[in-house]
């Protein structure tokens, strides 16, 4: 069973920035990411969170060793109060993969903030692109479009996949 609720507090914004560093990892290869000098990936948009027009959400599950609540998740929300919400971020602990829960956790964020949505996920992750479709398809049925949009100073990587609900 998944639980789902809104970050609070510096100690669950400092679990979310724990959770960042594996998400940082497990995009590295897609993105050629090295740590930077100090160890840590990059970070600044964790670094605009939390603000009026974006908010965070933690996934906990009972730990498989002890039972306890453990975070096994997090998802970036952007554009509160703007005509379209924007998934900036998600991550799911690799343990927690195959078994539903991420889709779970992304269709309860979405459903969170009803209106038009745009969920990003670069070109080579091929995760991302099959995972992002099931769920577009899971909210809005036959209601979205994916298309192609350059990398933002970046003319050296293929562009990014953006899925949006219409």
């Amino acid at each position: 069973m998944v639980e789902i609720r809104p970050v609070s507090g510096e100690a669950e914004w400092e679990t979310v920035a724990w959770l960042w560093q594996d998400f940082r990892h497990d995009l590295a290869p897609i993105v050629n990411g090295f740590p930077l000098a100090d160890g840590r990936y990059r970070h600044e948009w964790l670094d605009e969170y939390p603000a009026d027009d974006r908010c965070g959400y933690l996934a906990w599950a009972p730990h498989p060793n002890t039972g306890e609540s453990a975070p096994i998740g997090f998802a970036l929300v952007r554009g509160l109060g703007f005509v379209e919400r924007a998934m900036q971020a998600f991550f799911l602990v690799p343990a927690a993969r195959r078994g539903g829960m991420g889709q779970t956790f992304a269709l309860d964020i979405i459903g969170r903030h009803p209106g038009p949505w745009a969920i990003p996920f670069q070109h080579d992750n091929t995760r991302a692109m099959t995972f992002w479709r099931r769920v577009a398809a899971q909210a809005w049925g036959e209601r979205w479009v994916e298309t192609t949009e350059p990398v933002a100073g970046r003319s050296d990587v293929p562009p990014d996949h953006w899925i949006r609900s219409r």
